[in-house]
């Protein structure tokens, strides 16, 4: 088995189910979400990001976009910053981080988060690693774990909708690589989401070092057994929500609804299953630029948004409704660009990340020394 499965897309999947029991259209066929009739059919609609239904469907009437003399401007700006990116990164990383935070251009997202990453670097001095990987068997375990997810990672998006279709196809050798690239961690079904969108904006071979750089760089210890990165994260996002939000905090303590119910999704997927589609790629942008510490700021703003309005606590009176006020965020309250506004306001920064981080991991082996002295007294008592 894989090690964790927030890599499922149960939305996406009760979309699909709900659209499986429509009623159908004349011609026999069930019509998609976002679609419109002509000439007695079913036309789909795909939306610009390549979706034609389920909760990651963008209506075009609804979404934010930029004049276009403002997004060429940003262009050009990121395509200096491309020409000399060494000097960039190196002497002027603070106007990097406030284009990133502004929202990469569309056109150039796909170069630019390879830049950010680094993968475009580990590309170019690991050629022909990746076809090496693919000529390899892999490990039969982790292949049949990956068959068995390759139709649950967006299954209403054009490029993931046929099973023996090119997505679905580059999507494996994605993730086959990385057991082989990686063997001590193998497979990890949240993994699958994280490859699948970087597959949405390049080919498979530049997505596959994209995929390593988060693993190895961004997320180390995310996706290997056990999970215990992740749990640390967890505590270290629990202690910032006693700092920000202390009446939620107590809330989620008294109930004892712990981090790893609520924000494993959100970490693990990098809020791919969580956010409005163009809020997951604002979210990344600054992901890229920033690394982990982004994962907090959005989720607790999360939190806040979910449990902090007046009178929201008292309509979640046991551990079962605060966890599903947390499954179901409002959306309507999570736009992009107020989204990275709110992150930007949190009285947290990096010091108080780190701060919070030591303390986490200092406390967790402290309840590890205890439990080692403990069953060492145990045996002593035995013999």
């Amino acid at each position: 088995m894989a090690n964790a499965d927030p890599g499922r897309d149960y939305s996406d999947e009760d979309a699909a189910m709900s659209q499986a029991s429509a009623p159908m259209e004349e011609n026999g066929a069930h019509p998609s979400p976002g679609s419109s009739k002509q000439n007695g059919n079913a036309m789909s609609h795909v939306d610009r990001y390549g979706f034609i239904g389920g909760s990651q469907y963008t209506d075009p009437d609804d979404e934010r976009r930029l004049p276009s003399d403002i997004l060429r401007k940003r262009e050009l700006k990121w395509l200096e910053m491309f020409e000399n990116w060494e000097k960039w990164m190196s002497k002027r990383f603070k106007k990097i981080k406030e284009r990133c935070r502004k929202g990469i251009p569309p056109s150039l997202r796909s170069r630019a988060w390879q830049y950010l990453c680094g993968s475009k670097f580990l590309m170019e001095n690991n050629k022909g690693r990746f076809e090496n990987y693919l000529q390899q068997s892999g490990d039969p375990k982790w292949m049949d774990d990956i068959k068995k997810d390759l139709h649950r990672q967006f299954p209403l998006h054009v490029m993931f909708t046929s099973k023996d279709g090119y997505g679905q196809e580059d999507l494996f050798k994605i993730l086959k690589a990385y057991t082989i690239h990686n063997p001590k961690d193998g497979y990890c079904q949240a993994q699958a989401p994280i490859a699948a969108v970087l597959l949405m904006h390049m080919p498979a071979e530049q997505a596959f070092w994209c995929l390593v750089s988060i693993c190895e760089k961004y997320l180390p210890g995310y996706f290997s057994p056990g999970l215990e990165a992740v749990q640390v994260d967890g505590d270290v996002l629990f202690g910032l929500v006693k700092r920000t939000s202390p009446a939620i905090y107590k809330h989620l303590k008294k109930q004892d609804v712990i981090p790893i119910l609520y924000m494993t999704e959100w970490f693990m997927c990098v809020f791919t299953r969580t956010l409005p589609w163009s809020s997951v790629l604002r979210v990344w942008d600054v992901f890229f630029c920033e690394g982990v510490k982004v994962l907090f700021r959005v989720g607790l703003v999360l939190v806040r948004i979910t449990l902090g309005e007046p009178g929201t606590l008292s309509k979640c009176p046991s551990l079962y409704e605060t966890l599903e006020a947390l499954r179901r965020l409002p959306l309507q309250l999570l736009e992009e660009e107020g989204l990275i506004q709110e992150t930007l306001r949190l009285n947290i920064n990096e010091r108080d990340m780190e701060k919070e981080h030591q303390k986490q991991v200092q406390r967790r082996r402290a309840k590890e020394k205890a439990k080692d002295a403990s069953r060492s007294k145990s045996k002593t008592r035995k013999t």
